[in-house]
């Protein structure tokens, strides 16, 4: 613990609080995730502050003190405050007590002690507080050996877990999230009080839910969280589509394999060699469409006709009910599950130039986040057969490189516009000018002219030349 005393002593912002604390005569400490981090050696920028009294008038006199009064947020309604400084993101909060109502997990709040505020947290690692007094700076308050649960990398409530989850159920999505992140076990006791509160899930708003599958996704290994969010009876309240992917059926000795524990295997793959958020979310979502062209095929087998065509519009959906943002992002997510089977096919030895040109026309500047998807998706026991098709994908890579190199297609615009054409030939805007920009596209996707302004005007010529014999 010295090495906690110390850490707070070198830090400045500690320093100038305990003085802050001293001179209005108002008890303050640092509790909760960033005593826990520092703990656990992770390195934290949010600094919970809580004081017994005013803890927005607090936030002002301290933003006063830095000179950074322009900065200072303060959120009447929660009677909370918040600034930043040196890197740091520090909110100030009055000590306080809570009760909660039956249909709704916004407490009713009183003024309370640091032991009334320690009593209504979630989990015993996050009651860890750090006093800034200056009688006791940098001592350690653990009500709930905290610390214990942190060294056996354990996750449990201080009071009894119904209480906690009935009260708050947003607090069962963030024990699995905190598990996942952390990859700590949640113990029996909080576990099974999470699957017997599930159907509270039900109360908390679809953007609370998406912030922690978001944190889910970031972990490390994310599986972890989905399993669980599965175990705990939570995943088929707020994301069918998730449970849909799960079992396997068997007919005439032909069987499929699971795809929700592929999806998984897929998603801490991607993982492992990505940290972008929306290509996690693009694992997770890759299979989506399978369920829905689920079909067996006598002769055949079971097959998932159009499954990339059919999630990629689910996307959509899936985006709009969780409050995921319905831009760039989304569209990015939509178009590489529209797009993941393809590099697959391009994969053998005879695949042309022109096949390639395709894929890096309608991938664009994704077609990097693409592949790291496609290895991702090789899943088999077998694992000759996974570094197999995984070094096919290494070489269609190294296509695709040589590819663009020579063809500049990366994000691919034709050079022939709309316009161009309607000068050019004389003609009003009409389908016709579609036609001619995909021939001219064609042309160039096919390796029959370069992806070249001059061939191509030159083809526009000729299709001119076209039309009048025509006429």
């Amino acid at each position: 613990m010295d090495r906690l005393k110390q850490h707070f002593k070198d830090n400045k912002i500690f320093e100038l609080i305990s003085k802050l604390s001293e001179e209005i005569n108002i008890s303050a400490y640092v509790v909760g995730g960033y005593v826990r981090d520092i703990l656990l050696q992770r390195k934290s920028k949010d600094i919970d502050i809580v004081v017994v009294g005013d803890g927005v008038g607090f936030a002002k006199e301290f933003a006063k003190k830095i000179k950074r009064t322009s900065k200072l947020s303060v959120f009447k309604n929660f009677g909370t405050a918040n600034i930043q400084f040196d890197n740091y993101e520090i909110e100030f909060v009055g000590a306080r007590k809570e009760s909660y109502r039956n249909n709704s997990r916004k407490p009713i709040v009183n003024k309370g002690t640091l032991n009334d505020d320690l009593n209504r947290r979630d989990f015993t690692i996050n009651t860890l507080a750090v006093n800034l007094n200056k009688n006791s700076f940098g001592e350690l308050i653990d009500k709930f050996n905290g610390v214990n649960d942190l060294k056996n990398k354990i996750i449990k409530t201080p009071l009894e877990p119904n209480v906690t989850f009935s009260d708050d159920p947003l607090r069962m999505l963030r024990a699995i999230r905190f598990a996942s992140q952390l990859n700590f076990e949640i113990t029996p006791e909080t576990f099974e009080s999470i699957k017997n509160n599930s159907e509270r899930i039900s109360i908390i708003s679809e953007e609370r839910i998406s912030e922690e599958l978001n944190k889910i996704l970031l972990s490390t290994k994310p599986s972890k969280g989905f399993y669980l969010l599965d175990k705990a009876n939570l995943l088929n309240i707020f994301f069918p589509e998730l449970i849909e992917l799960k079992g396997t059926e068997t007919v005439e000795n032909k069987s499929h394999k699971d795809n929700f524990s592929h999806t998984l295997q897929v998603l801490d793959n991607v993982a492992e060699s990505s940290d972008n958020l929306w290509l996690r979310w693009t694992a997770l979502l890759h299979d989506i469409g399978k369920p829905r062209t689920k079909k067996f095929v006598k002769g055949i087998g079971w097959t998932f006709y159009s499954h990339d065509i059919v999630g990629s519009k689910m996307v959509t959906g899936i985006f709009r009910r969780f409050r995921l943002p319905m831009n760039e992002k989304m569209r990015f997510v939509k178009k590489l599950v529209w797009l993941h089977l393809r590099p697959a096919f391009l994969t053998n030895d005879d695949v042309t130039d022109s096949a390639i040109r395709r894929l890096i026309v309608d991938a664009g500047n994704d077609i990097d986040n693409l592949l790291i998807l496609c290895k991702a998706d090789v899943t088999s026991k077998n694992q000759a057969k996974v570094k197999m098709f995984q070094k096919r994908f290494e070489i269609l890579a190294e296509k695709i490189a040589e590819v663009e190199e020579k063809d500049k297609l990366r994000n691919w615009k034709n050079p022939i516009t709309g316009d161009i054409i309607m000068k050019t030939l004389n003609i009003k805007p009409s389908k016709e000018i579609g036609i001619i920009k995909e021939r001219i596209k064609e042309a160039i996707l096919e390796g029959n002219i370069r992806n070249d302004y001059d061939e191509a005007f030159a083809l526009l010529q000729e299709i001119g030349k076209e039309r009048m014999e025509e006429k």
